[in-house]
């Protein structure tokens, strides 16, 4: 007789080895619980089972349901949720349940062997019975392990049901099943707790990453919806990439891993300006800082024209030729009013100023006026002179190396993270969209060859989404056609790389993301074969 239990004992324990090693391997959740159940069916040839988690209720759900006879398959891969109620281990009360075997089983931590269901006294099996009627199945031995952890922390509950014996009868779960079971439970339970940490951890992550993207959100909600959408067209570019099979891209893919760490890096692409100025971020006139200064501006034209009038009543007093006061008085209140006019359409930064603008700033600054306090001063400071003189945009340069520093301090941030292995190209990845194919760009002047395919995937999508965002203050959205046409000449100036724009027209990456963010008005783009620089992929 030894000599015919030994090999089977020592398969058996083959076969345990084995499930834990995969049990270790497995990173799903549904396969992880299948394997946990499957495994254990096999090295006790039980008939069937069920796999129990402990929820944050202090209940056991049901997770995996098997039963080979009956062939039922519920829970894990199957998509099928077992329609079955949670077991309590608690009542309303508070008192244990100790009549349901899973139930004592968990409260006792202890293994439950039974023989026979039929003849088990102390334990409620009104529902087993109630199973075995319906079906005609014969439940007979059942073999119930608890699952805890390193902290003695319930995990859960692993249940057999009809062991079978050598020739294929149903027997009871011996010592050596209880003894192989218990050790995987215990596996098991390992398993499952590394798996939760693992996902606790990312969750945690993500969660933390969320939080940096509301705070940058609450400072400035123009910022926070680029953050929100940047990872969103990213993606989508990266999952167009993984399908493309002709062109320089067919024989490259990101995997699961890779397409992760690019999310996490898009989402912290622009981390760095949680420390930008909010007045210098927000930007939407050239006066602009914490309010727009162009209403001082006004103020003070305003009394400069004033005081022109009260000058013109005190001369009528004196003189008594009205029509010739008034007539020259008429001039320089026309003047005045030419002049603020040209000064608040300047201060929108819509247009590109010429030098004849700027230097009509610099004449209608050497206007003076008299404050509250009779002194006479400029009509414009020269601060607000020389905002109002930008050629381009809102911003001075000054201001615009402080916006462009926020990609050097996205970079110190994310090089200081200690990001596990799977993420250690985030800050490679969220610091080159600003970098330039031919080395031109910052802060780094990286050139296309010292660049990830994901930081310059990274550099078109920054571009695409600012110019066609409808949340800037500074400007209006960009059409399909302009936007894209920008981008097809940034291509031929060897700013974003070439081969990745012509797949994010081709696969209309960008349309997928207009049709959900753009509105209507500017989804214009009739023909891409009018976009400059693109190369339809063959």
């Amino acid at each position: 007789m030894q000599n015919v239990i030994l090999p089977d004992i020592l398969a058996r324990i083959e076969a345990l080895n084995a499930i834990g090693i995969s049990l270790s391997a497995e990173r799903d959740m549904h396969r992880l619980l299948e394997r946990i159940l499957s495994g254990a069916k096999e090295i006790t040839r039980a008939d069937g089972g069920t796999l129990y988690l402990a929820d944050e209720q202090r209940r056991l759900v049901f997770e995996i349901v098997r039963n080979d006879s009956l062939r039922i398959a519920m829970g894990g891969t199957t998509g099928q949720r077992p329609p079955f109620e949670p077991i309590v281990l608690h009542d309303g009360a508070g008192q244990a349940n100790e009549h349901n075997v899973c139930a004592y089983a968990a409260l006792k931590n202890e293994t439950i062997n039974i023989p026979d269901v039929y003849s088990a006294p102390g334990f409620d099996f009104s529902g087993t019975y109630a199973f075995d009627k319906k079906t005609g199945y014969r439940s007979q031995s059942i073999l119930t392990v608890p699952m805890r952890d390193h902290q003695n922390e319930l995990i859960g509950v692993l249940q057999l049901l009809n062991a079978h014996g050598a020739t294929g009868e149903i027997v009871a779960f011996d010592e050596q099943d209880q003894g192989l079971v218990e050790s995987l439970a215990s596996q098991a339970a390992v398993a499952l707790t590394n798996h939760r940490l693992i996902g606790e951890l990312k969750n945690l992550l993500e969660t933390f990453i969320q939080v940096i993207a509301d705070a940058i959100d609450e400072k400035s909600p123009y910022t926070g919806g680029h953050c929100r959408r940047v990872p969103e067209l990213a993606m989508a570019f990266a999952e167009a990439l993984n399908a493309e099979n002709k062109g320089p891209f067919a024989q490259w893919a990101l995997n699961e891993q890779q397409l992760y760490e690019l999310k996490i890096a898009a989402l912290l692409h622009d981390c760095g300006k949680i420390t930008t100025p909010v007045h210098v971020v927000d930007k939407a006139t050239k006066l602009e800082t914490i309010f727009d200064r162009i209403e001082l501006v006004k103020l003070r034209f305003e009394v400069l024209r004033r005081d022109l009038e009260i000058a013109a009543l005190r001369a009528r007093l004196e003189r008594s030729k009205c029509a010739e006061v008034e007539q020259e008085l008429r001039i320089p209140i026309k003047e005045i009013a030419e002049e603020i006019a040209f000064l608040c359409k300047a201060n929108i930064g819509g247009e590109f100023m010429r030098d004849e603008d700027v230097a009509k700033v610099e004449k209608i600054a050497q206007r003076r006026w008299a404050n509250a306090d009779g002194e006479v001063q400029p009509v414009l400071t020269a601060d607000e002179a020389h905002n109002l003189s930008i050629r381009k945009g809102t911003l001075t340069q000054k201001e615009r190396e402080v916006i462009n520093n926020h990609i050097v301090m996205t970079l110190k941030m994310l090089e200081r993270l200690p990001f596990p292995k799977h993420l250690k190209n985030v800050s490679e990845i969220a610091g080159g969209h600003h970098e330039r194919m031919d080395g031109k760009g910052y802060p780094r002047g990286l050139t296309r060859d010292q660049m990830s395919v994901q930081a310059r995937l990274m550099g078109i999508v920054d571009i695409f989404e600012a110019l066609t965002a409808a949340d800037r203050p500074y400007k209006p959205p960009m059409g399909l056609t302009q936007a894209l046409t920008i981008l097809g000449k940034m291509k031929l100036e060897n700013h974003v790389d070439p081969d990745l724009f012509d797949v994010f027209i081709d696969q209309k990456v960008y349309l997928s993301y207009a049709q959900k963010h753009l509105q209507a008005e500017q989804l214009d783009l009739a023909d891409v074969s009018t976009i400059p620089g693109y190369n339809r992929l063959t």
